[in-house]
């Protein structure tokens, strides 16, 4: 196997070599002014590692996989195309009032209640640039009145004289009757040729969203199509960078629905928040291999904090309808939650409370933390570790980011300490306490809300700085294990290299399992299949459109379920792709009421209500070779006493008024099984461990190892 893998972070690209059986990981700081540079160093620093050169590994490596920020970034800064909407007449208000909630949609719960002070985003598609056309169509998908020709390319050239970059076509109910928005391409095309307009895209819904719901399908298309431009030519250009270094092969991007896809086969909208999906997929193939149960993935890098579950069982955690910067959309993608607290989040003075707040502002990596020593001037939380005793200035990153522990100190003392009138160590405290906590409380909220309970699950604690805060919170939360997992500082970098290729289809239905009402169960299971045949027909096209052969194509058949009319709704996976009989039915709703009950509690299953599917959708795919994570943790017998330390100084910890003299030794140091007892530092070259008071570490293979409380 010979596979690189990269995720493009807000502060770092990580990236994955694996090259006959050596795994070889590397980071660089991240080019926001043209990511393939940032891509080209690390992978120079990973292929250096086993004595090769850039050519050999361009030319015999199996496959490149990309994870991007390039979506995010577009959002952020509101860099896109001007953006035409065509829908259906009537309905050309839908987008402009947001179903009236989209003032609060992407905003922490604090600001959306704050109605007074509520304002809507910038709108993508002002109110001039949308138009309405003569056409109507009923739910069922019956033609209620005919598309009028002559109307669509009046309004088409009403948008072309608007001065329209990118065409949106979201017409009502078109998931169940596509041809009218496959007519208005024709019309389009026809009007205004390649030749004439140039290459302005042309974005149909039904393409997008699969699902119904006007407002979120609309969204959807309408971000898809803003992103295009950035999206085509930053990615193109990283294909075209690959070229010019001899690899061939079609080049591979991760999707936020779990899995990837060739660049051609790639809508724009699929790859936000790619990188930090690609981490829970690889989360999920270490817990089923290692036998961990329930585990909550925790990714803190240098930007952000990602958290995402795997839950032993096969159950599917999608957003059905997730929030994307501050828009509401309809793609099924894998549920992530992302909060402001990272090693570069800034650290500010809340004079309101007099306190310190953490985030979400980021220093990212450039100029980066006051300690990097490249212009920044605000603390951060590894400036603050660093003040604490934590990092050694000469070793972070390797050694490729000398750290200013001055500086660091400053920007506290000034920041911080200064205007809460303590000491600068006691704010440096403050700061890791805070973070700590923050990330800790959205752990919880979010299991909680989902019916878990923290002290159930493991934690996972990868990116460049988790396992260097794992400890901090999982003693606010009351969990006792957190394993940090082989390769932790670019987990989600070995995630992408895990991935299948993958195509979701998805169609919303309205199919009672069980009608409480008439105490009868579902017996038209024809209907049911012809669905799921045409959405695996349509995964079919999409892989064999790549090159995969037909034979290594697979399906997996998830349903949408909930009881009666109740927002819970879980995404259950079927154990075979076909409802054929009662028993099959049966065994279906068997796997949703075992999941129910272990979420919501034994008892808590409604079946009186009626049982629902609201959503069939199919994932086609096709296997790839994943990376080997068994047997990474060493059991007890394997376990001896790690050794003297390479070094110890004094430190300083949360909870402790004094300074405590804290051991550190180097990973590459420590054999398989090493105990690493309490405090203590772990240093490697791309993370750094933190053994709490209170809690000790089990050194595994490839870095990883497992943190254990002391009872």
């Amino acid at each position: 196997m010979r596979r690189v893998s990269v995720d493009i972070g807000g502060t770092f690209t990580d990236c994955s070599l694996v090259w006959d059986g050596n795994y070889v990981e590397a980071k660089a700081l991240t080019t926001h002014q043209n990511l393939a540079l940032g891509f080209n160093a690390s992978l120079k620093i990973a292929y250096e590692q086993l004595g090769l050169g850039l050519e050999q590994v361009m030319r015999e490596v199996d496959s490149v996989r990309y994870a991007t920020t390039l979506g995010t970034n577009a959002l952020i800064e509101r860099r896109g195309p001007r953006v035409g909407l065509i829908t259906t007449a009537g309905f050309e208000a839908m987008v402009p009032l947001s179903r009236g909630r989209g003032y609060g949609e992407g905003l922490p719960d604090r600001l959306r209640r704050d109605l007074p002070m509520a304002e809507r985003p910038e709108p993508i598609v002002p109110v001039q640039m949308i138009v309405g056309i003569r056409e109507r169509v009923a739910e069922t998908g019956e033609v209620l009145m005919m598309i009028d020709d002559e109307d669509v390319r009046a309004q088409v050239r009403a948008l072309v004289d608007n001065g329209v970059q990118a065409f949106v076509v979201s017409l009502v109910n078109a998931v169940v009757h596509p041809e009218h928005e496959l007519y208005v391409e024709e019309i389009i095309r026809e009007e205004f040729p390649e030749h004439l307009l140039g290459s302005a895209p042309i974005i149909l819904s039904h393409l997008v969203g699969g699902r119904k719901g006007e407002y979120a399908r609309t969204s959807s298309a309408i971000l898809d199509a803003f992103l295009h431009n950035a999206m085509y030519h930053g990615l193109s250009t990283l294909e075209l960078n690959l070229r010019d270094n001899g690899y061939q092969k079609p080049m591979l991007v991760i999707h936020n629905s779990g899995g990837m896809a060739q660049l051609n086969s790639t809508d724009a909208l699929q790859t936000i928040h790619s990188g930090p999906v690609a981490g829970i997929h690889a989360s999920e193939h270490l817990a089923s291999e290692s036998d961990l149960g329930n585990v909550v993935c925790t990714d803190m890098g240098g930007t952000s904090f990602d958290i995402g579950l795997v839950v032993k069982g096969g159950v599917k955690f999608y957003d059905f309808n997730p929030v994307i910067d501050r828009w509401l959309v309809n793609i099924p993608m894998v549920h992530l939650v992302t909060l402001g607290a990272g090693g570069g989040s800034i650290a500010k003075y809340d004079r309101l409370r007099r306190a310190v707040a953490v985030g979400p502002e980021s220093a990212g990596s450039d100029p980066g933390p006051a300690c990097y020593n490249r212009g920044g001037r605000e603390p951060t939380v590894t400036d603050a570790d660093l003040v604490l005793g934590f990092l050694l200035a000469d070793r972070y990153a390797d050694g490729a980011i000398a750290l200013n522990e001055r500086r660091a100190e400053r920007a506290i003392e000034k920041e911080l300490a200064t205007p809460l009138g303590i000491g600068m160590i006691e704010a440096a405290k403050l700061v890791r306490q805070k973070v700590d906590n923050d990330m800790a409380n959205g752990i919880a909220q979010e299991l909680r809300m989902r019916g878990y309970e923290p002290r159930h699950f493991t934690i996972l604690a990868y990116g460049g700085n988790g396992p260097l805060h794992a400890c901090g919170i999982a003693s606010v939360l009351g969990v006792e294990r957190i394993m940090v997992p082989p390769f932790s500082a670019i987990f989600s970098a070995i995630g992408a290299g895990n991935m299948d290729q993958m195509h979701i289809h998805e169609r919303s239905v309205y199919l009672s399992l069980y009608d409480s009402n008439t105490r009868s169960l579902f017996s038209d299971f024809d209907s049911l299949n012809a669905i799921v045949e045409q959405l695996e027909s349509a995964g079919r096209d999409d892989l064999l459109r790549q090159g995969i052969v037909a034979d290594d194509i697979s399906h997996r058949l998830e349903l949408d379920m909930r009881y009666g009319n109740q927002l819970a709704q879980t995404a259950v996976i079927s154990s075979t792709t076909r409802i054929s009989t009662s028993d099959d039915m049966m065994a279906l709703i068997e796997t949703f009421s075992k999941d129910y009950g272990r979420r919501y509690g034994e008892g808590s299953q409604a079946p009186e209500a009626g049982i629902r599917i609201n959503t069939i959708r199919v994932a086609s795919y096709s296997g790839m070779s994943p990376l080997k994570l068994k047997d990474v943790l060493p059991n007890d017998s394997d376990l001896k006493p790690a050794g003297e330390a390479t070094l110890k100084r004094n430190c300083h910890f949360v909870g402790h008024d004094e300074p405590i003299e804290t051991s550190f030794h180097e990973l590459s140091h420590l054999s398989f099984g090493a105990v690493v007892s309490a405090p203590a530092v772990v240093i490697s070259p791309s993370t750094t461990y933190l053994v709490e008071p209170g809690w000790r570490l089990r050194i595994g293979r490839f870095g990883s190892g497992l943190f254990e409380k002391i009872k």
